[in-house]
């Protein structure tokens, strides 16, 4: 399995951090690549959703659905059809820098095997592998997690900063 993580501080409350990530819907407004989110539940347990991606010729939908919440602490979630991926939101209180009230870490954890990619779900072009587009993707799903990450505080906290994002992978 691979791993991405993305964590930073947001200058927020736990609860209002939460309650703005459960609205997934809205993510779509966070990524270059990802055009539409459809929602079928209210976000708790169960909830699934469809996410539609395009990238350079390729479109994809993938299916994701919400296996695991702990308000105002955790979302846990997992990709149900074309690719073994799962992961989570992470949310703790942490000590605010001076001059700020609160402040909580948000980590975005994300766990694939690229592996485990069905060639099916994807029409490819012509003289393109699974295996070409796989080694494409996966800087950019780094690089789109620090989007999102970035994006989110920048929404939470009603204005733009330069969130230092902290990238591990693994």
């Amino acid at each position: 399995m691979d791993e991405i993580e993305a964590r930073t501080v947001v200058y927020a409350p736990p609860e209002e951090l939460y309650d703005f990530l459960v609205d997934f819907p809205g993510y779509a407004r966070y990524s270059e690549y990802l055009d539409r989110v459809r929602q079928d539940g209210d976000g708790t347990v169960g909830t699934r959703y469809a996410l539609q991606f395009s990238w350079w010729k390729l479109s994809y939908t993938a299916r994701s659905e919400v296996t695991g919440v702990d308000p105002p602490e955790r979302i846990d979630w997992r990709i149900v059809k074309d690719i073994d991926a799962q992961g989570y939101w992470e949310i703790t209180p942490t000590e605010p820098p001076d001059g700020v009230d609160v402040a909580t870490e948000v980590v975005l954890h994300i766990e694939y095997d690229a592996s485990s990619a069905s060639a099916s779900a994807v029409d490819l072009p012509k003289l393109v592998s699974m295996g070409w587009v796989i080694e494409k993707v996966k800087p950019l799903v780094r690089k789109e997690a620090t989007r999102i990450v970035r994006r989110v505080v920048d929404d939470i906290e009603g204005e733009p900063r330069e969130a230092e994002v902290e990238i591990r992978t693994a």
